[in-house]
């Protein structure tokens, strides 16, 4: 909600970037260490509360200091490395997370990540960017009617929010999947459960490296960041598949394909937006955008439970993501406009 309201994009806009982060991650890591250590429910529920709250400033914040930082044809890449790093965490987290809890318990397991995340903090507050760009932005922040008055402003969210349905299906079901349609044990579960994650972050840093070469040897960026993100969502339709093949391996090498695939739109995702909403407005349409695009982080986990109850299978609910990964694809390629600074409206 701090997303979808502004709220989170206002607060990178009015503040000093580089600190508005620093403190959302020590609010995220804090929360996420206390749980582990957390007595009643009450007490988990508050702790879930401030790590969204300490979450929501993240990516309105990268997206400014990208959007300020780094030049069009740097952005890809820069973008990639972020993602990786969210498509690595669960690949580690099912991979080590899954052998940990049999072993020690999620309480050990929540605490341990929390402090751990935290050491970050002293590299970042010793690098972080202190340039004018990511200041206080004030009265050159464009207005929230501004940013709405954008058509592309609503195909990013909209494309967006398809994209986290196909991400959302996949970190929350996948496991279960494999246990319970593929039989796979928990140890298997953690081995091989972890390797379409690592697909998509590796193919995020490839593709984002990629798109930037075209771009910085004269490609248009509308043509490359279209292009990523309209053939990787398309690509990873190919997850449909997974559901109707036998073979365990056959199955698990096509769900790294389409992995793969899903690498190269997230790659290029928010570069677009950056591209679009210039250094000042990147914050705020972030928020926008990634506001919208989470709310398919309670729609896929419901709708995939609702299916699989309802037909006792998975298959529908394989199809069900792949059609979102397609409409996703047409949003970016058919409804974001060319990939350039907006002029946006005095309102």
């Amino acid at each position: 909600m701090l997303q979808i309201t502004f709220l989170a994009g206002w607060v990178v806009g009015r503040f000093h970037v580089g600190w508005v982060l620093a403190c959302g991650f020590f609010l995220w890591s804090g929360a996420t260490a206390f749980t582990g250590v957390a007595a009643t429910f009450q007490m988990i529920l508050v702790l879930r509360v401030l790590l969204g709250i300490g979450e929501s400033v993240t990516y309105p914040a990268y997206s400014r200091i990208l959007a300020g930082e780094y030049p069009e044809h740097h952005r890809g890449f820069a973008n990639a490395l972020i993602d990786a790093g969210t498509k690595a965490g669960p690949a580690i987290g099912v991979l080590v997370g899954g052998l940990l809890v049999a072993r020690l318990g999620w309480r050990v397991f929540f605490f341990a990540l929390g402090a751990i995340s935290l050491l970050w903090l002293i590299p970042w507050l010793a690098t972080m960017p202190r340039g004018r760009t990511a200041g206080a932005a004030g009265a050159q922040v464009p207005s929230i009617r501004a940013i709405l008055a954008q058509r592309s402003a609503w195909f990013t969210a909209g494309g967006l929010f398809c994209g986290n349905y196909y991400w959302y299906f996949l970190i929350t079901w996948l496991p279960a999947y494999l246990e319970k349609e593929r039989h796979f044990p928990k140890q298997k579960m953690a081995v091989f459960g972890w390797f379409p994650f690592l697909a998509i972050a590796a193919s995020a840093v490839g593709s984002g490296w990629l798109s930037d070469r075209l771009i910085a040897r004269g490609h248009s960026p509308t043509v490359v960041r279209k292009g990523f993100a309209g053939a990787g969502l398309v690509l990873a339709t190919i997850v449909i598949a997974v559901a109707i093949v036998h073979d365990d391996s056959a199955a698990m090498a096509l769900l790294t394909l389409a992995c793969l695939a899903f690498g190269m739109y997230t790659s290029n995702v928010f570069a677009i937006t950056q591209a679009l909403a210039g250094p000042y407005a990147a914050g705020r349409w972030t928020s926008f955008q990634n506001g919208i695009g989470n709310l398919a982080g309670v729609l896929a986990p419901w709708l995939t439970g609702r299916v699989v109850d309802t037909t006792g299978q998975f298959y529908v609910a394989f199809l069900v993501a792949g059609a979102f990964a397609f409409t996703g694809a047409l949003n970016f390629v058919l409804g974001v406009g060319p990939i350039e600074q907006v002029e946006f409206r005095k309102t």
